[in-house]
């Protein structure tokens, strides 16, 4: 069996098509992959059966003719896709043993189109997080390391499982879901592409939820073609999901031609933060150079409620998320406390400062709520429910909630006012470092974390598409990438411009294998 490692999903569509290479051969050399790189802790559930049994009826399809685009293609499945008969857990204790009885709509179409499923894939708990360090299974490692050094880095998050398996060939390419920047993130600290679709292009039916408003499923592939192929197959309108866009789905692929001449990027001034590391400044400028010598014109614009961005996004997420996360009860699915929490609500009150020997008496039932979810959900989710709580509560509604669902509008309305003046895409840096080593921010406080998506969750609060793109190395050989922002629900377009850059960037590095 040759290496099959280095394939694209364009290279292996076109070589199983023409007899060199069977689903099957390939989907057996990314299961011996996976099972020697359990250092990385990239799968949380392994599903040979499953990827088998998919990939001969893929060969049997392709041999039929009937093959579309990601047939045979084996891939890897972030954990908040439920799976059918498949653990699908979200990376949380509180979903322990949680198996589903139906399919995501993205996963149902990905198999549809013939794709294989190798295995799900570690994320942080409930998608809150940057490093992957939140997961219960365990933080994942990222396949790069710095030069002459084996401290064990963070993929990024909370796709970090796919972003770590994309870039050390555990798969062809991997689902993940952005909420605010989850998927360009992690693609930027290893060296892969990530795109987030505009809200509404992708069903979201199925995916465990965070937060509803924000979240969005995307392809994190190799390459910006890849990106486009697997796109496609996750798109299309979803009766089952009240956001989902009732669209065509265009051709992605088709739209790559690498022309962009006469097309206005946009690069906003918001965006140069104090302190931004020179390494980051003169990757951003030297991208602006490649398109424009492809021949785009080069603009400044400005976002102006960009400052605000952060603080609306940790407000309006953890409020989501608190809403999202009460049907987590132990009464249904998921760990059920076995224990009462009579004495966990005494010592809460201790840590709180009252000395006093007050003692706590519930109802069972509330005994059994309160245990469950101090023991099922890790302390981010414990931290984002709480402030969730606390934003939406009364007295604080007003003050915090709709006053950052006001600002959300005026972000979007920045981004539209750009685009209408005639800015095709908006250039920005992807991350504000490269990749951190794991434990590094642990002690940190929780704002430093949240700082990793400084330069994404605007796309999210105003609904955007975006797309990170590998284009360099920093001074220790760890991956760096550049961000496009694109018009609402023209992706293909957005993916043209990346792939131009791609192409111009010529980003070919890939981690050395030490695992």
């Amino acid at each position: 069996m040759g290496d099959f490692s280095k394939l694209t999903i364009a290279d292996a569509r076109d070589k199983m098509r023409a007899g060199d290479v069977t689903s099957t051969e390939l989907t057996q050399h990314f299961i011996d992959a996976i099972d020697a790189a359990d250092t990385l802790n990239a799968y949380c559930a392994k599903t040979p059966e499953i990827a088998l049994e998919q990939a001969a009826a893929a060969d049997k399809r392709i041999a039929a003719g009937d093959a579309p685009d990601m047939c045979g293609i084996p891939l890897g499945i972030k954990d908040l896709f439920c799976t059918k008969g498949v653990a699908s857990q979200a990376a949380s204790n509180i979903l322990g043993g949680f198996k589903p009885e139906y399919e995501s709509t993205i996963t149902t179409q990905l198999w549809n189109s013939g794709a294989v499923m190798l295995g799900k894939l570690n994320m942080d708990e409930f998608a809150m997080g940057s490093s992957n360090e939140t997961s219960a299974y365990g933080p994942v490692i990222s396949p790069w390391q710095r030069e002459g050094s084996n401290t064990p880095l963070t993929p990024g998050g909370s796709s970090g499982g796919s972003a770590a398996a994309v870039a050390a060939d555990l798969c062809m390419a991997a689902t993940g879901t952005d909420t605010g920047g989850s998927i360009r993130q992690p693609a930027a600290f290893t060296g892969i592409v990530g795109v987030k679709p505009t809200y509404g292009r992708c069903s979201r039916w199925g995916v465990v939820a965070f937060a509803s408003s924000l979240d969005q499923a995307g392809p994190m592939t190799k390459t910006v073609r890849d990106s486009a192929i697997m796109l496609e197959a996750m798109c299309g309108h979803d009766p089952k999901d009240s956001t989902s866009a009732d669209l065509a789905v265009p051709n992605f692929e088709a739209m790559l031609t690498g022309d962009i001449k006469g097309k206005k990027i946009g690069i906003p001034k918001e965006y140069r933060l104090d302190g931004m590391p020179d390494e980051i400044e003169k990757l951003w400028a030297e991208g602006a150079e490649m398109l424009k010598a492809a021949g785009a014109e080069i603009v400044d614009v400005s976002l102006p409620h960009t400052k605000y961005a952060l603080p609306t996004y940790y407000v309006l997420a953890p409020a989501e998320a608190s809403s999202n996360l009460a049907r987590y009860d132990g009464v249904r699915f998921g760990h059920r406390a076995e224990v009462a929490a009579d004495e966990y609500i005494n010592e809460m009150y201790q840590h709180a400062g009252d000395k006093s020997d007050k003692k706590i008496k519930l109802q069972a039932i509330d005994r059994m709520y309160l245990a469950t979810r101090a023991e099922g959900f890790g302390p981010e989710v414990q931290r984002r429910v709480m402030i969730g709580t606390y934003v939406l509560s009364a007295g604080f509604y007003d003050a915090y909630y709709r006053k950052a669902q006001r600002v959300r509008t005026l972000i979007k309305k920045d981004f539209d006012d750009v685009f209408a003046a005639g800015v095709d895409a908006i250039l920005t840096p992807a991350t504000p470092s490269a990749a951190f080593g794991l434990g590094e921010m642990a002690d940190a406080d929780p704002i430093k974390m949240y700082l990793n998506d400084v330069f994404t969750v605007t796309v999210n609060l105003a609904g955007l598409p975006g797309v990170a793109v590998p284009t360099g190395l920093d001074s220790q050989n760890l991956p760096l990438g550049l961000q496009l922002i694109g018009r609402p629900w023209e992706e293909g377009d957005m993916l043209n411009i990346a792939y131009q850059l791609e192409q111009s960037a010529g980003f070919s590095s890939k981690p050395q294998k030490w695992w």
